[in-house]
């Protein structure tokens, strides 16, 4: 294991990262590295520093689809030219090694599926010197009022959109819904008598006995994201996010992208841990 470059540059930054993978066919399976989404982000200032995202071809191009029936969109012929896991790692490495890593069930499934990435590539997989999983964090501090913890349902609590299920667009949300939360949760600690909330629900949801059964928008079904069976009702005009999406192999982005309040970070292990994503 290497050890961590402890620079006070890399030191403060967090990186959110995100995978796009195969699903396996059966229980046990692997699951394959499609397209790595990364952004670095200052924790004083969340700053967006540096983003990265780029198609990764696996060995066997077989265990990819033909045509896409994911809700990423990848298919075969989409990562036919991309570059193999081997030529990315270093890069891939240098972001990752020695910052603190972020994303929303990152212990359970991104933690697992990079290192096994670098294992195949037979290179040390990076090392954080801290992690924060947000669906532990907003799970503890602001809790099921959305209806339930996944990150597509935060974020059309927020009105930030649908998920799109691709690496950089979904690090970017994972950082706007964390942003909504901390102001929210911020709001409250400072008119806690007028803005009072038990963090388990809120009058402006709206559950399937309020909608008869309908939702108010169309989901998605993927290993991240399962079928939603909330709707929910738009509140506040809350501005949508510009989400990058990476057309073609890579793409690379240094230019800082302002944004405002953070989110309480945490070494802790979450408890809940599903095998899959489906956050």
């Amino acid at each position: 294991m290497l050890v961590p470059n402890l620079s006070p540059q890399n030191a403060a930054e967090i990186v959110f990262f995100d995978l796009e993978t195969t699903v396996p066919g059966r229980a046990g399976g692997r699951f394959w590295v499609l397209e790595f989404g990364a952004i670095v982000v200052c924790p004083r200032q969340l700053v967006e520093l540096e983003s990265y995202c780029t198609l990764i071809r696996p060995r066997d191009l077989s265990v990819v689809t033909l045509k896409s029936g994911r809700a990423d969109g990848i298919t075969r012929e989409a990562v036919a030219t991309a570059p193999i896991f081997e030529d990315v790692a270093e890069r891939i490495f240098g972001l990752l090694n020695g910052r603190v890593w972020a994303r929303h069930n990152i212990h359970r499934f991104d933690c697992s599926r990079i290192r096994e990435a670098f294992a195949d590539a037979g290179r040390p997989a990076p090392v954080p010197v801290g992690m924060m999983d947000s669906l532990g964090v907003l799970t503890r501090k602001f809790g099921r009022r959305a209806g339930n913890m996944k990150m597509a349902t935060l974020a059309a609590y927020f009105g930030l959109g649908q998920q799109k299920h691709r690496s950089l667009d979904d690090v970017r949300m994972n950082l706007e819904v964390l942003k909504h939360c901390a102001t929210v949760l911020f709001l409250e600690s400072s008119l806690p008598d007028v803005l009072a909330c038990n963090g388990q629900g809120s009058p402006t949801v709206v559950t399937r006995s309020r909608s008869n059964g309908r939702l108010p928008y169309g989901g998605e079904t993927s290993r991240k994201s399962p079928p939603i069976s909330l709707g929910y009702q738009r509140v506040f005009p809350y501005a949508r996010s510009n989400a990058g999406k990476a057309n073609g192999t890579q793409r690379v982005d240094k230019f800082p992208k302002k944004v405002s309040f953070g989110a309480e970070m945490s070494n802790e292990s979450n408890d809940l841990r599903p095998q899959q994503r489906g956050y």
